[in-house]
């Protein structure tokens, strides 16, 4: 399987969900960031982000900040995108040498209730993002489905 990576942006209107893909270079935060802060919603506006199946983000703007979820911190140790992500929503980058990382399991870290008041809970962003089994490409189609936006997330994200 080839490893996946898209960018949507996910608003919520008029009863229904709009679910739109973004050009992003996956080097810096500022492409999702810039397509955030385009949106106009009243309502849920929010990034899901997967980067070559290595590991997803969510961000959702919150007023004077970015609110933001990423599935394994360990990946901002040695990958540029991960680490701006970190630096936005000042998160410690762990402490690891990058020849260590396929030894260590990696782990989440974030605003874990950045998705509640939509039904996300903080524990299943957890098993989503702990689960070995689990890619991050079906772990944010786990997260559509269950807000009701499946197949346009499908589509959005190019499966």
């Amino acid at each position: 399987m080839q490893p996946m990576s898209f960018a949507v942006t996910v608003t919520a209107g008029d009863g229904r969900w709009n679910v739109r893909s973004f050009r992003d270079d996956f080097d810096t935060p500022s492409a999702a960031i810039g397509a955030l802060r385009r949106l106009r919603s009243e309502t849920a506006a929010f990034a899901l982000i997967c980067v070559e199946d290595e590991y997803f983000v969510i961000a959702r703007l919150a007023p004077g900040t970015e609110r933001v979820f990423i599935s394994d911190i360990t990946m901002a140790v040695d990958d540029d995108y991960a680490t701006g992500w970190a630096a936005h929503a000042g998160l410690e980058i762990p402490a690891i040498d990058p020849d260590e990382l396929d030894e260590i399991d990696g782990w989440a870290d974030g605003d874990f209730e950045l998705l509640a008041d939509l039904g996300i809970t903080a524990e299943t962003l957890t098993v989503l993002a702990d689960d070995p089994e689990t890619w991050p490409h079906d772990a944010l189609m786990a997260i559509a489905d269950d807000l009701g936006f499946a197949d346009e997330f499908a589509e959005a994200a190019g499966y």
